[in-house]
């Protein structure tokens, strides 16, 4: 890809992201709402992270036509420790942000099934040298918050539109594959979001968040993107 189709997608990227920070924050304050868009940012990350990563795995094991996304979640579960050992954290197919988002306008309870989800993928690191990175990860990205919402089916549409705002974000190329480009678009949109929300915030605690100087560094640390 050349620089010049680079910064053109970049800015697309940047335009898009402000018009879903100015649809979607509403009552929710800039600064606190930025913790719903990072999170389910990173969300959408680590699932087509990891089902790259498992599709690129059986290809090369003589399977084109694997997709871990439509796998179901017993047969899975075989792959679980081996994946865990190698990734650093593991997803069922039900609880990928894509099958998540596909359902959500269905789920009556979706606050309680994306509650649920942070928990497992928190809980899948335990034992594991990455514990600790995925330790308290969705801690403030909490789905029953009032200021989503009054009601708990007025906070799962305030969730919806917020799955299918990052969904609608063009962050990766939907044929399977995970590349480097791939990530370099969601460590841009995480600083564009971070320096976005510092500008507006308007608080001293904002306006020093630190500019992240590599994509890879995305949120905290590289397990998540270089693992192999």
């Amino acid at each position: 890809m050349t620089n010049n189709s680079k910064e053109t997608e970049r800015a697309e990227l940047h335009k898009t992201i402000w018009r879903i920070a100015n649809d979607l924050r509403g009552s929710v304050d800039g600064w606190d709402f930025k913790t719903y868009v990072l999170g389910m940012l990173f969300y959408r990350f680590i699932s087509e992270n990891l089902t790259g990563y498992l599709n690129e795995q059986e290809r090369r094991a003589g399977n084109p036509d694997f997709d871990y996304a439509k796998l179901s979640d017993a047969d899975a579960e075989f792959g679980r420790a081996e994946t865990v050992q190698e990734k650093g954290f593991y997803i069922l197919p039900s609880e990928l942000f894509a099958n998540v988002r596909r359902n959500a306008r269905q789920d009556a309870n979706l606050n309680e099934t994306l509650s649920r989800i942070f928990v497992d993928i928190e809980a899948s690191a335990k034992g594991s040298d990455s514990e600790d990175d995925l330790k308290g990860l969705f801690d403030d990205l909490d789905v029953n918050a009032s200021k989503l919402g009054p009601t708990v089916a007025r906070r799962n549409e305030k969730l919806v539109k917020l799955l299918d705002a990052i969904g609608d974000l063009p962050l990766s190329n939907g044929a399977g594959s995970f590349s480097r480009n791939n990530i370099d678009l969601f460590g841009d949109a995480y600083e564009y979001l971070m320096q976005m929300y510092a500008s507006t915030a308007g608080s001293p605690a904002a306006s020093s968040t630190p500019r992240r100087k590599s994509p890879n560094c995305w949120p905290a640390s590289p397990w998540w993107a270089n693992r192999k």
